[in-house]
């Protein structure tokens, strides 16, 4: 057994006698409620995007739903189109569905794998309405892509930190979210 493996088990060790001893358990997963990701989410917008020089799409905060048996989440974000060649505004909505993904640099469940349902404009001239459909998944992507739903905490992550453990799969369930916790990777050392 090499020394760094050894001091991983004695941290691991102390870790899990710490636990002990404290009378915590050792966590097997984090939950996030679909209410904390509605909050989270909806403090990332109003967000504004011009579409092609001529148009403005305006998204306001969506409304997220739980898509647990797909494990993606459902966004239908209201919009607003205007701009110099619209004689005036137009509202719609922008239905997207979207995986998660953990970015360990700043412990953030982010939104990828973005897919558009559709983008509606309610009363838009037919040309106009497919000229912003080309536009969609760029718009849908800008509006979503690395947008953080979710920020783990460091109560939530003490003891797994100790315990060399990191945050792995994320299902979607009808509640929110189970983040599950696993065994960190070791990474590989080059001579």
């Amino acid at each position: 057994m090499n020394r760094r493996s050894w001091l991983m088990m004695a941290v691991a060790g102390a870790g899990l006698a710490a636990a002990g001893c404290s009378g915590k358990t050792v966590p097997s997963s984090v939950s996030v409620s679909q209410q904390k990701l509605q909050e989270m989410v909806s403090r990332r917008f109003p967000k504004q995007f011009p579409v092609a020089g001529l148009l403005q799409l305006d998204l306001t905060a969506p409304q997220l739903n739980l898509v647990p048996e797909r494990n993606m989440l459902n966004a239908v974000i209201p919009a607003e189109l205007s701009g110099k060649v619209l004689k005036e505004k137009y509202n719609g909505q922008l239905n997207v569905d979207f995986a998660l993904r953990y970015e360990p640099t700043d412990r953030t469940l982010r939104a990828h794998q973005i897919k558009v349902n559709s983008l509606e404009m309610n009363g838009l001239a037919p040309a106009m309405s497919d000229m912003l459909a080309t536009y969609a998944t760029a718009l849908a992507e800008q509006a979503l892509g690395q947008v953080v739903l979710y920020q783990l905490q460091d109560k939530d992550l003490a003891l797994v930190d100790a315990l060399a453990m990191e945050p792995g799969a994320i299902t979607v369930t009808p509640q929110g979210l189970t983040v599950a916790l696993v065994q960190k990777k070791a990474k590989s050392q080059t001579p």
